[in-house]
């Protein structure tokens, strides 16, 4: 885990610990950077974790998918990702945006539209987007990875996952297109490889690129899911591959293919230079290293991450750390750089703080 891990482009990470893409809401409505989300996220490269990634950052303003979300569609984000990039970076950490749009998951009350995606939905009011539309889509998420590495960033990830617009494409069920970006699993992930090919043929060539994906959920099928990752590993474009499985320990929702854990799937393709990381109820000392021990290459750290900025530090005191008893009370989160917003969303995890209650007796 305090082994260094090169990657085909771009820096190596000084250990195996990267913090995961996670919402915080501590944004400004315009998508640009604050002064909260800027401590937040530069505490955890303090921290000591080798690879510190920002929240999902949007690259079409009607992408946006919740209140306080970074923005990386426009020139008003470059003075704050510049900041940011820099002070990541002076850390010793690799400094990575997530790149994304919420494609049907994009509250209208919130973008001032009815949201998009692949085709339309009318459980959201989501219309389809045109052929023309899916490709500005590509377009924009190429441009904002572009617009990542002019701010100073080592690289970026493609968020394909959690069902939001890019893992939309890949459900049979969501996309419903007669072009060439639906129809057989071919055409759905073509959106997914026109942005990795984009970003590889337009961006520096130390440039590091990764890419998000579930593999189960949201309409989703893992053999097909399976088949993606093994193409995109074999093709070597992306430098690593980030699994979101919710919890790394767990078999496959579908019955017939239990009998191993869901992260089994993945860890015995071939990945040649690509490297393969994942997230999901990591926690202990024992599970970052039984993630390694499993034929992972590093772990994505998010509960775990929040709880303690400096993770890292205090896995290389003590291998088998155990985080905090959770619910923990406010003033611990606040002391690990977590503003009132980010502190309020929190409280929507069950179980994660202390009711307010509890904390005014103690």
């Amino acid at each position: 885990m305090l082994a260094p891990l090169t990657f085909a482009h771009g820096p190596a990470m000084k250990n195996r610990f990267a913090l995961a893409p996670l919402t915080n809401l501590q944004s400004h409505p315009d998508g640009v950077l604050s002064d909260e989300e800027f401590r937040w996220l530069t505490l955890r490269a303090k921290g000591g974790f080798g690879m510190t990634m920002t929240c999902a950052a949007h690259v079409q303003r009607q992408g946006q998918g919740f209140p306080g979300q970074l923005g990386v569609f426009g020139e008003e984000h470059l003075p704050g990702m510049t900041r940011l990039a820099q002070a990541i970076k002076a850390e010793g950490s690799v400094a990575v945006v997530q790149l994304h749009h919420a494609g049907i998951r994009s509250p209208k009350a919130l973008i001032g539209q009815a949201p998009v995606g692949p085709s339309d939905d009318e459980a959201t009011g989501a219309r389809g987007l045109s052929t023309a539309e899916v490709e500005q889509l590509v377009e924009d998420f190429t441009a904002a990875a572009q617009r990542a590495e002019r701010a100073g960033f080592d690289g970026v990830e493609i968020h394909g996952a959690h069902s939001y617009i890019l893992c939309q494409f890949l459900s049979e069920g969501l996309n419903r297109r007669t072009d060439r970006y639906g129809g057989s699993p071919e055409n759905r992930s073509r959106v997914i490889k026109e942005i990795i090919a984009g970003i590889r043929e337009r961006c520096r060539a130390d440039f590091s690129l990764g890419l998000r994906l579930s593999p189960e959920r949201f309409e989703l099928k893992l053999p097909e899911i399976v088949a993606l990752a093994a193409e995109v590993m074999a093709e070597g474009r992306i430098d690593y591959l980030d699994m979101s499985l919710w919890d790394y320990a767990k078999e496959p929702a579908d019955e017939e293919f239990q009998g191993r854990t869901l992260m089994s799937y993945f860890t015995e393709l071939d990945r040649g230079k690509v490297r393969l990381g994942c997230a999901g109820k990591i926690m202990s000392g024992s599970d970052v290293r039984a993630c390694l021990e499993r034929g992972m290459d590093f772990v994505f750290l998010g509960r775990a991450a929040i709880l303690h900025h400096d993770y890292p530090k205090l896995y290389a005191a003590d291998p088998d750390f155990e985080p905090i008893a959770r619910p923990v009370p406010e003033a611990h989160l606040r002391a690990e750089g977590l503003s009132e917003k980010f502190v309020g969303y929190m409280r929507s995890w069950k179980g994660f703080v202390e009711e307010p209650e509890k904390q005014a007796a103690e």
